[in-house]
């Protein structure tokens, strides 16, 4: 039966009421004539956090010291272990030299040495050291990547590990040597230093390093540095700044950069996001969006967008209520897209409250909405032929008040009653198209059946059929204003029953309709399921409010068809389509998702008819794919790209190679980008990156990890 015992060693000088003290506990323990103190089995000693654990020790009160036999195991309580074979320690176990000592660090990096010995509690020197967090099996005893060195200290107090005579190797081959190298050791989650560098190759800038620069400010601040150069003349300086705050935090990124690419400018980029919590619920987030020329972005790798937008927004979100108000600037950087006659300037509030009225029941919403925009140019018509005023400036202000109430009747059919109106008013200028002020009013109300079925059969499966019909009553006609927000239109079953389908508040969908709907799910007791909606909209008069490609033009929409499965095995599948009475399609979308534990894939095929309306002179047939397959453990590769068969070529495509395990991350990709403008040039881009892990705080998945086979 095992003996616990506490006894308390004193432990420093001093008055006894103030002296600290050291529990030990073994399943034996006995005093000696000659004042040693021993304890026998399943040892271990407790002191200020610290937990040693061992088979003997032998506590010398003449020597004041600590004999002990191992296997050794010393746990600092901050995530740095050490194991030995025997030691001959001080009563603090602050001084002493340990046998066969290996240093591990939250099970990652792991530093092995003949001998280590400790100093002033503080320090522990390690002699003929072998450092890695790669693990080492009987029958791959040499790892991926390991430093030699002939001593190694580790500062406990500031959590930093100083080489001497440093080898680098990989797979046992000595790479390179460095006299001094300090590194942070992995319980130190941030730490001034120099980061892994990473390397770039470009058909526009040649082959380049990056080397970043990491400087810890302090503990809510820091900021990277880091150097580009490449072979074909850029000199480029990227930095990084984060800050957090108590109910916040802000991080700037950016570039400035000389090249051959434009020789003589100052090329760059700036982006700032930030985000605070304010009182009462609300939140604020701030964007910063800058470049200094419109290929720059893609030219460095850092960001494919096109538009950038720069400004504030404040919101709040409640169960019943929803405050929205944001002004920003934007900025195109595509090519052919001049700023001067877009909406540069755009400022938007919002105020939605959901509430129950009293007398009628159900669930009433009101929103109010304002919006402004402003252009650049002063040109009051459209003189660059876009079909858009080139001067434009609006102002318009919105209050929309909705109703609705649901009755399910005896037979599970279910009637549904709702009703909406929405007054507007326009401020327009610089526009000789319009008045100067328009006020409208655009009054609807509609009626709901729906019935849905359901059906069990004995094997489990579930069923689920439910017709629906609506009937919608809307006025035929209404005052013109400019149309900002609502030029592309999309038809699907997210809004085969909305009151409209435009997008924004410019237009709203007008005239008698009838909706007509029925979906069908299958449940399966295998896990798969199956759904498929089908939809038609009925009018009974054509007023010209949608494009050919929105499928709504007409008295008789496009048939809207759209299915989905899914799978236990990760398999996902949906396809929406718009066709009419001859199957001629104006529109088709295909999305396929799948995910197993040795492949992923993730495709679209989009397919659009042409329409000016929309700006889109020819029809729209691109495939884009992003896939990857485990080729074996710790391999991965992948392959993305998007073809435009209207274009009959490719408008980007990328392979890479990447390789983890718990000691290493390995990335190399190829990447080809062939679409051109007056601005941007194909190119062909080889990155390649390496992280090694066990260092600070950069630790791959426990999923990469290798085992060994015995």
């Amino acid at each position: 039966m095992r003996l616990l015992l506490a006894i308390f060693l004193s432990l420093c000088t001093g008055p006894l009421w103030a002296q600290e003290k050291a529990t030990l506990v073994a399943d034996h323990i006995f005093l000696g004539g000659d004042e040693k103190l021993t304890a026998e089995g399943s040892v271990e000693i407790f002191y200020q956090g610290t937990r040693l654990t061992a088979s003997r020790i032998v506590y010398d009160s003449a020597a004041d010291s600590l004999s002990i036999d191992g296997p050794i195991t010393l746990d600092d309580g901050r995530g740095a272990t050490v194991l030995a074979s025997s030691a001959e320690l001080s009563r603090d176990m602050a001084q002493g030299i340990l046998k066969s000592a290996r240093l591990v660090f939250e099970n990652r990096l792991q530093i092995a040495a003949v001998e280590m010995t400790r100093v002033s509690g503080r320090y522990n020197q390690l002699s003929r050291v072998v450092a890695s967090s790669c693990k080492v099996c009987a029958n791959s005893p040499i790892p991926l990547w390991e430093i030699r060195a002939r001593r190694v200290i580790q500062d406990q107090v500031e959590r930093q590990l100083y080489f001497d005579h440093a080898q680098f190797r990989v797979a046992g081959v000595p790479v390179f040597y460095i006299p001094r190298l300090r590194m942070p050791d992995p319980t130190l989650k941030r730490a001034t230093g120099f980061l892994m560098p990473s390397f770039r190759t470009s058909t526009g800038l040649g082959p380049g390093i990056k080397l970043p620069y990491f400087i810890a400010i302090g503990d809510s601040r820091d900021l990277t540095l880091t150097p580009y150069v490449s072979t074909q003349g850029t000199r480029t300086l990227e930095f990084r700044y984060r800050q957090a705050y108590r109910t916040g935090r802000v991080e700037i990124e950016g570039a400035v950069t000389r090249d051959q690419l434009l020789p003589g400018d100052l090329r760059g980029y700036l982006f700032a996001d930030g985000q605070f919590d304010l009182k009462r619920d609300f939140t604020l987030d701030l964007s910063v969006q800058s470049v200094t020329d419109r290929a720059y972005l893609l030219d460095y790798g850092i960001s494919d967008i096109d538009r950038l937008a720069s400004g504030v927004d404040v919101t709040r979100t409640r169960r019943n209520e929803y405050i929205d108000a944001r002004l920003f600037r934007f900025q195109s950087i595509r090519a052919g897209e001049n700023n001067s006659t877009l909406p540069t300037l755009v400022g938007d509030a919002t105020y939605q409250r959901r509430f129950t009225p009293r007398f009628l029941g159900g669930e009433g919403q009101f929103r109010f909405e304002t919006h402004a925009q402003r252009r650049g140019s002063t040109v009051d018509f459209d003189a660059n032929g876009d079909g858009v005023t080139d001067g434009r400036d609006i102002a318009r202000a919105s209050a929309i008040v909705d109703w609705r109430r649901n009755w399910v009747l005896n037979n599970g059919m279910v009637v549904s009653g709702a009703i909406e109106a929405a007054a507007d008013f326009y401020a327009i200028g610089q526009d000789a198209g319009f008045s100067a002020t328009v006020a409208r009013f655009t009054p609807m109300a509609a009626v709901e059946l729906r019935w849905p079925w359901i059906k069990s059969s004995p094997r489990g499966a579930a069923q689920v059929l439910e017709p629906v019909a609506q009937i919608v009553l809307g006025p035929q006609s209404t005052q013109a204003v400019p149309n900002e927000d609502s030029q592309i239109v999309e038809f699907d079953e997210g809004n085969l029953f909305a009151f409209s389908r435009f997008p924004g508040s410019d237009r709203r969908e007008l005239g008698d309709r009838l909706n007509l709907g029925l979906s069908w799910t299958r449940y399966a007791p295998t896990g798969w399921t199956l759904g498929v909606v089908a939809g038609r909209v009925l009018r009974t008069k054509d007023l010209g409010q949608f494009g050919p490609a929105s499928g709504l033009d007409g008295t008789s929409s496009d048939w809207l068809v759209a299915a989905q499965i899914t799978t236990d095995g990760g398999l996902s599948a949906t396809n929406r389509a718009l066709f009419d009475d001859a199957f001629s399609f104006s529109r088709n979308e295909l999305r396929l998702d799948w995910n197993t534990d040795d492949y992923d894939l993730s495709a679209s095929y989009n397919w659009l008819v042409a329409d000016p309306a929309e700006g889109r002179a020819i029809p729209t047939s691109e495939v884009a794919f992003d896939a990857g397959w485990r080729i074996s453990d710790g391999w991965r590769g992948v392959v993305a790209g998007r073809y435009d068969f209207q274009a009959d070529r490719a408008a980007n495509a990328r392979i890479g190679l990447e390789y983890r395990n718990e000691c290493a991350a390995i990335d190399l990709s190829l990447s080809r980008r062939f679409t051109s403008s007056t601005s941007i040039a194909p190119s062909t881009d080889i990155n390649l990156s390496v992280v090694l892990t066990g260092f600070g705080n950069g630790a791959v998945s426990q999923n990469y990890q290798r085992r060994c086979v015995q």
